[in-house]
């Protein structure tokens, strides 16, 4: 299955820009690759593009959150009810109205499969612009951070993002949780 990944992951990558933007905007409601794969060898072969290619990353992703909460609304609890209780699937619903503009975000940032929490937030009925809001904040976040760190560190970028990328991603998230805490408890 790998190998098939990385064969799609190349093909993808011919399509330059184009594919990216696919890439990220199916990524967020059901496509199993993350768009980093391709905004990171894009952004390091254009550096100075880089922060171009991030915020149509974001955008696209965004977008795509949509389609996973119209998937949600649409598909998803008839779907899990094969899979779980009314019950438990209850009891996700009402965490996920209580936090799920905290796990959208948090989610939106580190490498957790972003389409699984954009398909909750429409069986959960998240507000729509509670979505883009965080989905833009978090995956923002992300493929800024990525961007910002090729355009200053052109090729070398690689290697640092190999090396401190899940380190950045849980200080990140626990920088957003503290965010968006104090957000809540100011608002």
């Amino acid at each position: 299955m790998s190998q098939w990944i990385h064969h799609l992951e190349q093909w993808l990558l011919e399509f330059g820009v184009i594919g990216l933007v696919i890439v990220s905007f199916t990524e967020s409601s059901f496509f199993p690759i993350p768009p980093d794969v391709l905004l990171i060898p894009l952004s390091i072969a254009q550096p100075e593009k880089a922060l171009w290619f991030s915020f149509l990353t974001t955008v696209a992703s965004v977008f795509g959150a949509l389609l996973g909460w119209y998937i949600g609304k649409k598909f998803g609890r008839p779907i899990l009810r094969y899979f779980i209780s009314d019950e438990k699937m209850d009891k996700v619903e009402q965490y996920f109205q209580q936090y799920g503009a905290m796990a959208i975000v948090i989610a939106g940032f580190t490498p957790i499969p972003y389409k699984v929490f954009t398909i909750f937030s429409g069986i959960s009925n998240v507000n729509i612009r509670t979505l883009l809001f965080w989905s833009f904040i978090g995956r923002g976040a992300r493929f800024f951070a990525e961007g910002l760190i090729i355009f200053t560190l052109g090729a070398q970028a690689k290697t640092f993002i190999e090396q401190h990328f899940t380190t950045i991603t849980i200080v990140g998230g626990i920088v957003m949780i503290i965010a968006f805490l104090i957000y809540k408890r100011f608002k």
